[in-house]
């Protein structure tokens, strides 16, 4: 990974940061942020506040980050339970 400097503007905010990644990766980042928060504005058809849309953003950001934590903890068990297997196989 590269570590660059980079300054976006999200959501109309220049955000000016350091990371440990690619250009490429942080604009897909930003895009996936800025697709959400249309989404969700588009829901409430613009009724409330940005730090209310985005605070439903992140709730639902951090709701996708469990989900994935949980399938990634079963597909490790069940390798875990493959390896084990093969070990007796072999």
């Amino acid at each position: 990974m590269s570590q660059g400097s980079f300054s976006l503007t999200v959501l109309g905010i220049d955000i000016p940061f350091r990371a440990g990644t690619d250009r490429a990766r942080i604009e897909a980042v930003k895009n996936l942020l800025e697709e959400r928060f249309a989404a969700q504005k588009q829901r409430s058809h613009g009724g409330q506040s940005k730090e209310i849309l985005l605070t439903f953003m992140a709730l639902g950001l951090a709701d996708d980050l469990l989900q994935l934590r949980k399938q990634l903890t079963g597909a490790c068990e069940r390798i875990d339970v493959i390896n084990d297997k093969l070990e007796k196989v072999l």
